[in-house]
């Protein structure tokens, strides 16, 4: 997977591109325990994301979890088999999506 970064104030912005599943989900992990000290407004944009699993939305849980308490997060471009994991497993009433 590929995370680029797009900082402007306190936002961030991730855009994740490939697999968002158990080998890459650490990867996203340690970038959102690195940044989000200072982050008031975090962006997830999933345009070029093209699988999501169980790992991946954990991951997603916890950083909804610390902007719920600092901020806000959007996870924006969401295709069509990642909206409808997040229709399945309910994430689509704990997460902002646009």
């Amino acid at each position: 997977m590929k995370i680029t970064r797009t900082e402007n104030g306190s936002s961030l912005c991730l855009a994740l591109e490939g697999r968002l599943d158990t080998n890459t989900a650490p990867e996203l992990e340690s970038e959102l325990k690195g940044r989000l000290d200072s982050v008031k407004e975090l962006t997830i944009d999933m345009a070029e994301l093209s699988y999501l699993s169980s790992a991946g939305l954990r991951v997603l849980l916890g950083a909804q979890k610390t902007m719920n308490r600092q901020g806000g997060m959007r996870v924006t471009n969401v295709n069509e088999t990642v909206m409808e994991i997040f229709e399945i497993t309910g994430f689509l009433n704990i997460l902002t999506v646009e």
